[in-house]
């Protein structure tokens, strides 16, 4: 089995885990109802997938 012949500097150590960073949540507006969403995905509030409705989405009443 193979030995390391030199000591890896911390450098080199640590350069392997700088690609394994948390990163945000990419975020679109919809182009109807102009909230947040997430790219490529149908629209949660209204239904909407690129302007047309793929989705009926129920309206929640307010007592």
């Amino acid at each position: 089995m193979g030995l390391p012949k030199k000591k890896l500097s911390t450098t080199r150590r640590d350069r392997r885990w700088v690609r394994y960073k948390l990163r945000g949540v990419a975020l679109v507006e919809c182009s109807h109802c102009h909230k947040m969403i997430r790219p490529h995905r149908i629209c949660p509030f209204c239904g909407y997938y690129e302007g047309t409705e793929v989705l009926k989405v129920k309206e929640e009443k307010e007592e």
